[in-house]
């Protein structure tokens, strides 16, 4: 498997900058650090992450753009998170071939080469933890709203087979949270019914257990409002295939949000 690894990662707006991290934050934190080493460790050749803040209407977007650089100021949260550098190669070549097998496989998939386009926190945050060579490249890929969780998988399915074919070595990243119904207070936990489906989720996904955490889903995405109807953590479970375990670093708060740092890799 050209898949080394893949996650669940938080990119709450708060902890964009490492010095001004809320305690109740830094134990998330940390777990996403010893990710970073667990990644470096594997040299990956490409990441490939999903945002759900680069909410599409329509199409499935992936970024092709030969190099990613620009400035970013969060329209969400211009106080929290403004004027923040990145610079990360892209790789136009697995890209092209990302967007051809979507479009073969009769999905709306648009591919994207545009220096000005800024890319958005949930892009930005996670890879200033997770990513320690700066020169690793990076394909990003939108969220599309106008897509089921049934297409959503199915376009994860045709990126699995893509990342199946190509020789590189990838690891993918599904930037988001599970429960999220927001409310005021950044301290604040999901309730404790949201926690515990969270958990339950997760437990599947540490298990390896693919077809409960399918199964599960759909309503979970409802009940605990998961971010962007759950589209990312869709299109996570079509990229893997069976004989997976993962582990459950870390889970924080923030603003009523549940944030798993949770990473997968395939058994043996």
């Amino acid at each position: 498997m050209s898949l080394e690894l893949a996650m669940i990662t938080p990119h709450t707006p708060r902890i964009c900058f490492p010095d001004k991290v809320p305690d109740f934050q830094k134990p998330m934190v940390e777990a996403m650090y010893r990710c970073a080493d667990a990644i470096e460790a594997l040299n990956p050749d490409v990441i490939v992450l999903i945002s759900c803040h680069w909410m599409t209407s329509f199409f499935h977007y992936v970024d092709i753009t030969p190099r990613h650089q620009g400035i970013l100021t969060a329209v969400e949260c211009p106080d929290l998170i403004s004027d923040v550098p990145y610079d990360h190669p892209g790789h136009p070549e697995l890209g092209r071939r990302m967007v051809e097998a979507g479009k073969a496989a009769g999905l709306s998939v648009v591919g994207i080469d545009d220096p000005t386009y800024t890319w958005d926190y949930g892009t930005v945050v996670p890879l200033r933890y997770l990513i320690k060579r700066k020169d690793t490249p990076v394909i990003n890929l939108s969220v599309c709203w106008a897509a089921s969780l049934e297409e959503s998988m199915e376009w994860g399915r045709v990126l699995g087979e893509v990342f199946d074919e190509t020789p590189l070595r990838v690891v993918f990243l599904a930037s988001g949270a599970l429960a999220h119904n927001l409310f005021r207070g950044p301290e604040l936990w999901p309730n404790i019914t949201e926690q515990a489906l969270d958990r339950e989720f997760c437990s599947h996904l540490v298990n390896g257990d693919r077809d409960s955490a399918v199964s599960m889903l759909p309503s979970y995405v409802r009940a605990a409002g998961v971010e962007a109807g759950g589209r990312h953590v869709a299109v996570l479970l079509g990229v893997l295939r069976n004989r997976f375990r993962g582990q459950l670093h870390g889970y924080g708060p923030s603003s009523g949000s549940g944030n798993p740092v949770l990473t997968i890799r395939y058994a043996g």
